[in-house]
């Protein structure tokens, strides 16, 4: 089995690549792979509602020039994905928010292929608006009939200043037991 995640922060191996780590710590503890995939440095365009993925119907969105279609495989791939996002003015930043536009229509095209897989969101907040990013990226799984555990709170850690997450206790408990709760439902989900 194996988790594939993405960090949509601009920055590399901040607070929400920290949070994401304290998830896939957990999910190797049950001997499930994983992948993190960072955003930082990269332009990924939004959707240009050309519906070209519902005529070509391979797997692929015809913007060729972003590294989407590449990250779009190893989603393809996997059994469960984790979205990871700071929150920007009370929402996801523009790179994720393109990466899930174009995901869930390239989906859609070729038979709903996030169908069933485990789907899981994780937030970092300096202060405000982490509800509204944790329930756009919710709203992605949901629309494309992913399963998603839960944990003891909402999936928020809370920091600005790289590593500032760390000094959050709840935030990481919060993690690990959300590692725990997708390692469980990617199992059950395996029989």
């Amino acid at each position: 089995m194996k988790v594939i995640g993405f960090n949509g922060s601009a920055r590399k191996d901040g607070n929400t690549a920290i949070l994401i780590n304290y998830v896939f710590g957990e999910l190797k503890k049950e001997r499930i792979d994983t992948e993190l995939v960072q955003f930082a440095g990269k332009n990924i365009k939004g959707c240009t509602a050309c519906m070209k993925c519902s005529k070509t119907k391979d797997m692929r969105c015809v913007i060729k020039n972003d590294p989407f279609n590449e990250y779009l495989e190893k989603v393809a791939a996997a059994d469960g994905i984790i979205l990871g996002a700071p929150t920007y003015i009370t929402d996801i930043p523009s790179n994720m928010k393109a990466f899930i536009e174009r995901a869930s229509l390239v989906s859609r095209a070729n038979g709903g292929f996030l169908r069933r897989k485990a789907g899981a969101a994780v937030i970092a907040v300096r202060r405000g608006g982490a509800i509204h990013a944790y329930d756009t990226l919710n709203h992605f799984f949901h629309l494309n009939q992913m399963i998603v555990p839960g944990s003891i709170y909402w999936n928020i850690g809370v920091g600005r200043d790289k590593g500032e997450v760390e000094k959050d206790p709840e935030g990481i408990e919060t993690m690990k037991v959300l590692g725990q709760n997708m390692a469980w439902l990617l199992k059950k989900l395996r029989k």
